[in-house]
């Protein structure tokens, strides 16, 4: 009868379900990590595009003009894997260049670059893991009293979270973080081309004064002794012993060598300037730092 049948429907009913739930603990339990494993192991071989490989530069194994016994003992080291302060032993000049390394809004503007790159490589690099974002409020609300009710107070509040992973399976993320990585190396080695010109500019700027000084001080000395000799032969004129063209030869060489000293002097006005702005501060007037 129907009456009859009813329990044992429910019971066939009940065991399907129960086969069901174990299936699916089943496969949860079985089948899930073991996908996780494949897709992991997966991601991490498939990655887009080729590898990087560094070209192969053609250098020659010595440097021209060494003999076959320096050559040997490669003792001609190049001059640029030496540090600055070995190769100039100037202190004043030593001065110079540790105030402009620290100073020069060049170096400056290269190392903010290169917090940049860094700050780019950590997000660029986040984005292979996980990502977890959450958020609350809270509302208070009140109403006043009115005729028709009474006062009311009501508060609540409302926090959410949100879980994503996306999985690196072509290798996306891993190559933006690769090329983010590259630009920071670049970045670090322009820092240091930044660096090295401007400490050649420095000593350059620095010998190119030292030769100008040096130029002023023979220039006014030419012209003391040029107005030495023209006062000798004035006096030589005076006695009858020369004559006036002597005379106007010797001031003409004292015109010549008074009109080099002005130019001199503007030259090395621009040379100290220049220094100042390559140590990062206004020029001034006078020679502050050299």
């Amino acid at each position: 009868s129907l009456h009859d049948a009813l329990p044992i429907c429910r019971r066939i009913l009940r065991r399907r379900r129960e086969i069901e739930m174990r299936t699916r603990d089943l496969l949860a339990t079985k089948l899930l990590p073991a996908s996780l494993v494949v897709a992991c192991v997966a991601s991490a071989g498939c990655t887009v595009g080729p590898n990087y490989k560094k070209p192969v530069a053609s250098v020659p194994p010595t440097y021209r003009g060494l003999t076959d016994e320096e050559a040997a003992k490669n003792v001609a080291a190049s001059q640029g894997d030496q540090k600055w302060w070995e190769v100039y032993q100037d202190q004043q000049l030593q001065e110079l260049i540790r105030t402009a390394v620290k100073q020069n809004y060049d170096v400056r503007i290269a190392g903010t670059r290169i917090l940049a790159a860094e700050a780019q490589l950590g997000i660029t690099r986040a984005d292979q893991y996980p990502n977890v974002s959450g958020g609350a409020s809270l509302v208070d609300q009140r109403q006043e009293r009115t005729p028709a009710t009474p006062p009311l107070e009501a508060g609540f509040g409302a926090v959410n979270v949100s879980a994503g992973w996306e999985l690196d399976f072509w290798g996306k993320f891993r190559r933006a973080t690769e090329a983010a990585r590259a630009n920071l190396v670049s970045t670090e080695w322009s820092q240091r081309e930044v660096v090295s010109t401007l400490v050649a500019n420095v000593a350059s700027a620095y010998f190119q004064l030292r030769a100008l000084d040096l130029s002023l001080e023979i220039s006014k000395r030419t012209l003391s002794s040029r107005q030495e000799s023209l006062r000798l032969t004035q006096v030589l004129a005076n006695g009858g012993s020369t004559s006036l063209l002597d005379v106007r030869q010797a001031e003409q060489l004292v015109y010549t060598a008074a009109a080099e000293i002005p130019t001199l002097e503007q030259q090395i006005e621009q040379q100290e300037n220049l220094i100042s702005i390559l140590l990062g501060e206004n020029p001034e007037i006078g020679r502050a730092h050299v």
